[in-house]
C-alpha cells in the first residue's frame, strides 16, 4: 500500500489525508463497498419489479400499465436526486444525506415486501425518495476525495473503478432475488432486497474515520433561505397531492395521467435549474460557459438512458416471452438477464479505466465529447440488433429467438455505458462551480430521469408498431445523434474551458 499525505482542514484542525491502495484515497473503498450492496438492493428489486407486475402471482396487470409504471418509478427515482443534490450541498452536507437516503431505502424494500398494494406502493416511493438521497451525495464525496488529495487527474478512471465495484452487487442481485422471487416467492425478493441495504448502511457506519471531515455543506443556507425554500416546497407538493386526490376520488384517474406529467415536470425542471444556476452572480467568467457546455451532454445523456434503460421493461418482456431460455430442460428465470450488464461492466470496466489511463499519459485519451458520441453510437446499435431480433421472434412469442440477440444487445450497450456514466459523474465534478458539485451531480441524474420519463410515452409505440419498426426507429435516431454530436466537439472544447 502506498501512503501520501495531503493536508485537509477539519473541524479539528489540520491533518493529514492519506492515499490508499493503487493510487486512489483511503476513504474511497468504503464507499464503493456501500454503494456495491445499495445496487444490490437496487438491482434485485428493479429486476422483478415488471414481471412481479404483471405476473398473476404479482399484480397482474397489463404489460403496457407495468411498463409505464416502471417508467414512472425510475424516472421519480432519478428526478429526486436534484433535490438530494440540493439537500445535501445546501443543507445536511454529503455525508448525512447518503445515510438519511440509505435508511429510507432500506425501509422501502421491507414495506414491499409486505403483500398489500398500499405497502408495496408507499415502499416504491420510499426507495425513489432514498434513492434520490443517496446517488448524488455519494458521488459528490468520493469526488471531493479526490480533490482534497491532489488527484482530480484520476477522477475519470476513479470512477470507473467505482463503476465496477458497484456492478458486483448489481450482478449478484438478479441471481439471488430473481432466483428467490421468481421461484419462492415475490415478497422475498424484496426482503432480500432491504436486506442488502441495511449491509450498506452498516459498511458506512463502521467506516466513519476514513471519511472524517468531508461531506459537509458545501454551500450551506443560512436560516431564513431554509425556511422559505421549504416552505415554497411545502406549498408545491401539497398542490401536486391535492391535485392527484381530486383525480382519483373523481373516478377518472388513469395511470396515462402520471406517464403524461413525468415529462414535462422531467424537462421543466433540468430548463429552470440551468437558468437559476445561470443567473447566479457567484459564478466565476469561466464558470457560465461551461455549464453552457454541460447541458448539452445532459440532452445526450437523456436520449442514451431513454434508450438503454428499456432493458428492464421492454427488454425484459422481451426476455421472457421471446427469448429461449431453456438450460438442460430447466427455463432459467427471466430475471437473470440483468446480471448481463454488470457482469460485462465488471470484465471491461478495469480495461477500458486503464485504456483511459494509457492514453491520457500519451495525451491521446479521447476527449469526453468522443466518449459521449461513442456511447450514442452503440445503444443505437443495439437497438438495430434488436429490430432484428424482433422480426425473427415474430413479436407473438410464437418463434422464440436465441439468448445470443439479447447479449449481443447487452455488450454494445455495456460499452457504451461505460463510455457515458462513469465519464459523465467526472464530467459533472470538472465542470461544476465549487459551490455547486452536489447539485450539478444530482443535475447528472437527472438526465436519467428526462429519459425515463419520456420513455413512459415512447414505449407506448412498441405495441402499434411493431418490435421491428420501433426498435428501429430509435436506432435511427440514436445514430445521427451521435454522429452530429461529434460533429459539435470543437465548439464544445471552447466552452468546457480546458476540461477534456
Amino acid at each position: 500500500m502506498t501512503q501520501g499525505a495531503v493536508n485537509r482542514t477539519t473541524e479539528r484542525g489540520t491533518e493529514p489525508l492519506r492515499r490508499g491502495a493503487v493510487g486512489h484515497p483511503e476513504g474511497v473503498l468504503p464507499l464503493v463497498f456501500a454503494e456495491l450492496w445499495e445496487r444490490f438492493s437496487w438491482n434485485g428489486m428493479r429486476g422483478i419489479l415488471v414481471l412481479f407486475l404483471v405476473s398473476s402471482g404479482g399484480l397482474a396487470i397489463t404489460p403496457a400499465t407495468a411498463v409505464a409504471i416502471y417508467g414512472i418509478y425510475n424516472s421519480a427515482a432519478y428526478m429526486l436526486a436534484v433535490p438530494g443534490g440540493w439537500l445535501g450541498g445546501r443543507v445536511l452536507g454529503p455525508r448525512r444525506a447518503v445515510l438519511l437516503g440509505g435508511a429510507v431505502l432500506a425501509l422501502g424494500h421491507f414495506s414491499m415486501a409486505v403483500p398489500t398494494i398500499a405497502t408495496f406502493c408507499c415502499g416504491l416511493l420510499l426507495v425513489a425518495v432514498g434513492t434520490g438521497l443517496l446517488k448524488p451525495n455519494i458521488a459528490a464525496m468520493i469526488g471531493e476525495l479526490y480533490e482534497r488529495n491532489g488527484m482530480a487527474e484520476r477522477k475519470d478512471a476513479g470512477f470507473t473503478a467505482l463503476y465496477v465495484g458497484v456492478n458486483i452487487g448489481a450482478f449478484a442481485a438478479p441471481l439471488v432475488v430473481g432466483t428467490i422471487a421468481e421461484k419462492i416467492n415475490w415478497h422475498m425478493g424484496f426482503a432480500i432486497a432491504g436486506a442488502g441495504m441495511l449491509v450498506s448502511l452498516l459498511t458506512l457506519l463502521l467506516n466513519r474515520q476514513p471519511l472524517s471531515g468531508i461531506g459537509g455543506p458545501s454551500a450551506p443556507l443560512d436560516p431564513r433561505q431554509r425556511n422559505t425554500t421549504f416552505r415554497r416546497t411545502g406549498i408545491w407538493v401539497a398542490g401536486a397531492a391535492v391535485l392527484l386526490a381530486v383525480d382519483m376520488a373523481s373516478g377518472a384517474f388513469r395511470i396515462d395521467h402520471i406517464v403524461n406529467v413525468m415529462p414535462i415536470l422531467g424537462v421543466g425542471i433540468p430548463v429552470l435549474y440551468f437558468a437559476s444556476i445561470l443567473r447566479n452572480g457567484g459564478l466565476a467568467g469561466e464558470d457560465r460557459p461551461r455549464i453552457k457546455a454541460y447541458m448539452w451532454f445532459f440532452g445526450v445523456a437523456v436520449l442514451f438512458w431513454m434508450i438503454y434503460d428499456q432493458s428492464g421493461s421492454l427488454l425484459s418482456l422481451f426476455a421472457d416471452g421471446e427469448t429461449d431460455r431453456n438450460l438442460g430442460g430447466w427455463q432459467f428465470p427471466a430475471s437473470w438477464f440483468q446480471s448481463v450488464n454488470p457482469a460485462l461492466v465488471i470484465l471491461m470496466g478495469p480495461a477500458l479505466a486503464a485504456l483511459w489511463v494509457s492514453t491520457a499519459r500519451r495525451s491521446k485519451e479521447p476527449s469526453t465529447v468522443t466518449k459521449f458520441s461513442v456511447a450514442l453510437l452503440l445503444v443505437g446499435a443495439s437497438f438495430g440488433v434488436m429490430a432484428v431480433a424482433g422480426w425473427f421472434a415474430g413479436g407473438n412469442g410464437a418463434a422464440k429467438v436465441s439468448v445470443l440477440w439479447l447479449l449481443t444487445v447487452y455488450l454494445l450497450q455495456t460499452i457504451g455505458e461505460l463510455c457515458l456514466v462513469p465519464v459523465g459523474l467526472a464530467l459533472s465534478t470538472k465542470l461544476a462551480p465549487a459551490a455547486f458539485v452536489s447539485q450539478l451531480l444530482g443535475v447528472w441524474y437527472m438526465a436519467g430521469a428526462t429519459g425515463h420519463a419520456i420513455n413512459g410515452w415512447v414505449t407506448q409505440l412498441n405495441k402499434p408498431m411493431g418490435d421491428t419498426a420501433y426498435y428501429g426507429l430509435w436506432a435511427v435516431v440514436a445514430l445521427i445523434a451521435g454522429g452530429c454530436f461529434l460533429l459539435c466537439s470543437r465548439r464544445l472544447g471552447v466552452l468546457m474551458r480546458g476540461v477534456r
